[in-house]
């Protein structure tokens, strides 16, 4: 494909800081949704995220990995303000993101956009393509001529011939199509980061392929910085620069996707990595890698959350929460492992 020339009448949003500068930094992200019950003491809280903190590179792809439940798609929703976090701060390219002086929602939303999993309920099912793709622009003053010239232009630029979809609606299109229109509405507005929530983890494998070679194309065409959630780890490594491992709304592992796949620091990114499936027999698993369920994240262990299913735990582990302990290489961990101070019997070695 050619490089991208738009029709869009909006201009595409600067770049304010230079290279340098994290397009995104997050520092202290928390959400703890209550739950009913705590009559007779403090309300419950489930431990969604808590206190998170990492940054993101202009032009680069962060995968964003872990069970279920440990959180990715809940901070993807506190980026994109679907849902107010509790604590913490987010910066947009050198801007503060929720506060008064900072980017207004409206801003936020031309800077960064979402593509979610369900391809069918991210649609309208009462508009068309064209009007679905057209809203936005509309609701930033493109008039509907032109916004409609847009949707045609996203189209074609997605793979899909904008004078056979157009007038369709959501249930005429197979899964993938749908995907495909929801990453061309994402980038209606020329964001500059799109966040990518489990977006191929529902379509067949074939169409899967279709559309990750489609997301590297349009990354390089439009300038785009993407956050990539998934539990698939193979896709993971595939289209990621960088890969951020949660465990129960903790950052565990941080670091780029060749270091994080070829030597994974963290005991559950080992363990996760373990359990990848493998076509050559030589390295099938042949023990269980990890057992049991992650806690409860209602009442999570004490210290590292991870000691209650690590091989390597230690009364420090119950006793102290590890930081996030840069290992060099832009790789980071938060084990007690690799700290020869922390107090942990086989730190030492592991050092």
């Amino acid at each position: 494909m050619s490089a991208f020339h738009p029709v869009h009448p909006l201009d595409p949003v600067p770049d304010l800081g230079g290279p340098r500068q994290p397009l995104l930094s997050v520092e202290n992200l928390t959400k703890h949704f209550p739950l009913r019950g705590g009559f007779l003491g403090p309300k419950p809280v489930a431990r969604a995220v808590d206190g998170i903190s990492f940054s993101v590179a202009k032009g680069e792809t962060l995968g964003v990995v872990g069970e279920s439940g440990c959180g990715k798609s809940t901070t993807a929703r506190l980026l994109m303000r679907l849902i107010e976090p509790d604590s913490g701060s987010v910066t947009f390219d050198g801007e503060a993101v929720g506060t008064r002086t900072g980017l207004s929602l409206r801003d936020l939303r031309r800077r960064m956009q979402m593509v979610f999993q369900d391809s069918y309920a991210s649609l309208n099912p009462r508009l068309t393509i064209a009007d679905s793709l057209a809203f936005a622009p509309m609701v930033h003053g493109v008039s509907r001529r032109e916004a409609t010239e847009v949707a045609g232009d996203l189209l074609g630029r997605v793979g899909l011939d904008p004078a056979s979809f157009l007038r369709r609606y959501p249930h005429e299109l197979s899964g993938g199509q749908r995907q495909r229109v929801n990453i061309a509405r994402a980038l209606a507005l020329h964001p500059r980061l799109v966040i990518l929530d489990e977006a191929v983890s529902a379509l067949d494998k074939s169409v899967e392929a279709q559309v990750l070679n489609l997301l590297v194309e349009l990354k390089n065409q439009f300038d785009l910085t993407y956050i990539f959630i998934s539990h698939d780890l193979n896709v993971v490594h595939y289209i990621a620069d960088r890969v951020l491992v949660m465990y129960l709304g903790k950052v565990a592992e941080v670091g780029p996707v060749e270091a994080i796949y070829g030597r994974p620091a963290h005991p559950y990114t080992r363990a996760l990595f373990s359990a990848r499936l493998s076509m050559d027999p030589d390295l099938r698993t042949m023990a269980v890698p990890l057992q049991g369920d992650p806690p409860n994240p209602i009442n999570p262990p004490s210290g590292c959350r991870f000691r209650t299913r690590c091989p390597h735990a230690a009364p420090v582990c119950a006793a102290v929460e590890p930081a996030l302990l840069d290992l060099g290489g832009g790789q980071a961990a938060a084990c007690h492992l690799h700290d020869p101070q922390s107090g942990h019997p086989e730190a030492a070695h592991a050092a």
